[in-house]
Parts: structure tokens; sequence; C-alpha cells
């Protein structure tokens, strides 16, 4: 075992913390990758060497360093390259380490969903499951004839090789992704649209105040509707301008929603991710002369101002006009 794939416990207000994390990691090896919001691979291959301690007992110092230093919990999956630990760490739970020795890695895999495999969408399952081969233990059996068949030739051999154990991924050292993130979930699956926009509402002025406090401004955002039968729709959308300004969020997350035509649709949740974020201070804005919008701005600064007062809930998302 060679690769950890790492998720810390990070509240949705501590995103801008995972720097600091990924340099925690980066005192034991320079091959990490940044897997926003809350996660990040790190190759180990050298340091088991230096150290003189395998991934897991590395592991485990990790974890004691992130909770004595910065007060952060974390998950940890462990295997011989990087698909199989991020499928480790579906099984790992925060102080706990889920690790895959390479002499298990066909018993890890054998029982479970064709689905669980990176790369394989529902489609892709569906046909797989169709034909018998529901469990990567089968699908790893079937010939590779078969499986090219099935799902096309390069898919096919992709399947067969990471079925059976075989992972050719690399770490990619990288910086943090500029993107930043909110999701508003349902307690039951919602069919009101009303209730669909007060949740885009809410999660526009998150993202807005989240940017304004990183001194940040997007260019594009991303909507996610997922609905109750687990399937899920995404949408981007180029902003007219890089900004931080909660109206202009709302206004484009209302524009990709209304362009969806959802027509009693049962939503089990809502997400927004602002990406292509750049310097405030580096972007350039259209002037307005209209009062409405100055007012609007006027609100969040006051809005701001509280919430680095007296806490992120000093202002409850959701509340401010759209």
């Amino acid at each position: 075992m060679t690769i950890l794939c790492v998720r810390f416990q990070l509240p949705p207000t501590q995103e801008a913390a995972l720097p600091e994390l990924l340099g925690l990691l980066e005192e034991f090896t320079p091959v990490v990758e940044a897997l926003p919001p809350d996660g990040a691979l790190a190759d180990l291959r050298g340091a088991e060497r230096y150290f003189k301690r395998d991934a897991v007992e590395l592991a485990s110092v990790i974890r004691v360093r992130s909770l004595a230093l910065h007060g952060i919990d974390c998950a940890i999956g462990a295997g011989p390259g990087p698909m199989l630990a991020r499928m480790a760490l579906k099984d790992a739970r925060p102080g706990l380490t889920c690790a895959v020795p390479e002499a298990m890695v066909a018993d890890f895999l054998a029982d479970r969903p064709v689905a669980a495999l990176p790369g394989v969408g529902a489609a892709t399952a569906r046909v797989l499951c169709e034909y018998g081969l529901d469990t990567l233990g089968r699908a790893a059996a079937a010939p590779l004839s078969t499986l090219q068949r099935l799902v096309g030739a390069k898919l096919g051999r992709e399947l067969h090789e990471k079925a059976n154990g075989v992972d050719r991924g690399r770490v990619v050292p990288n910086g943090v992704s500029r993107s930043l993130a909110t999701e508003r979930p349902f307690t039951r699956d919602e069919l009101d649209p009303d209730r669909h926009r007060r949740a885009l509402l809410s999660a526009a002025e998150e993202l807005g105040s989240r940017l304004r406090a990183l001194d940040k401004v997007c260019r594009t955002l991303t909507l996610t509707v997922r609905y109750a039968d687990r399937t899920a729709t995404t949408r981007s959308r180029t902003l007219g301008e890089p900004t931080a300004h909660s109206a202009a969020l709302t206004r484009a997350a209302y524009g990709m929603y209304e362009a969806l035509g959802l027509q009693r649709a049962r939503v089990r949740s809502i997400a927004l991710r602002a990406e292509g974020l750049d310097p405030a201070e580096q972007a350039s804005h259209q002037l307005t002369f209209d009062p409405t919008d100055e007012k609007l701005r006027r609100i969040e600064e006051a809005a701001d101002r509280a919430r680095a007062r007296f806490g992120p809930l000093a202002v409850v998302p959701g509340t401010l006009a759209a």
C-alpha cells in the first residue's frame, strides 16, 4: 500500500483551510494531489522508505498531526493505487484507516457492485447488470471480448483491467482547485418549485458570502440537481463578469434552474459550485447605476460585517432580498 486518499472533516465554512492541510501532507511527500473541497491523494512510496514505516502507520501520524495542529479529524483509505485508495476511503470513518493490501485486492473488489468502480456510470452499470455482470468479481471473470461488445472497446478494456485490480492511475501534484461548493439537501424528496428556488437562493447567498470573505470572485457557476431515483442533472453557466455578488449568483442559478424545465420532479438535493476563482482585486466590473443593485450591495456589506463579528449564523442564508 503506497497511496493514501484522505478526506478531512472540514465544515463547509472552513474550505479555506485545505491548503494548510495539504501542507501537512507535503511534510511526508511532495506528491500530493488536491481533491477539493476536503480531500487529497498522497503517494507515500518515498516516505515509506525514508521514515521506515508503512502507509497505514504514516496515516496514523497524519491523523494525529491534523487533530493536534488544526483540530480536524480525517478518514483515510490506503491502497496500492489511487483508484483502490479512493474506493477504500468509502469504507473508512473519521479516526479509521481502511487499508487494501495488494494481496487482498481481488477479495476487496469481488462482491462490490460494478457501479462502485470509478468511471462506471448508471447507464453502463445497467447494461452490465442486464447480462448478469452485476459485481466486479463477475465482470473480472468475464472475457475481455464480451465486455467490449457490451460497453465498447475502450471502456471494456478499462473495465476489465480495473475489475481485476489493475490500477494505472497516478497521483498528479496540483494546487487547490479554484472552486467552492455548497449543497442544500431536502428532508424529503421535494416537489415544490418554490422550495427549490428558496434552496437556490440560500445556496447562492452562502457562496457569495464565502467568496467575499476570501476576497475572491468566480467566473462560472455550476448547478447540480439530484433526484429521488439517484440520478442527477448538472448545468454550468459562465457569468457575464467575474463576481461575488449574491444577487448575480442567484440570478444565474435561477436561470439554469428554469432552463431545466422540471415538471413535478422529485428533488433530493440542490448544489451550487462557484468555479474559476480569481482574486477580487484583479477583477473588472461593469459600472451600474441601478439603485436596487447598489442597495443590495450595501445590504451584503452589512451582512458580511455581522458575520465577521458574530459568526456565520449571524445572518441566516436565504433571508436577504434576491
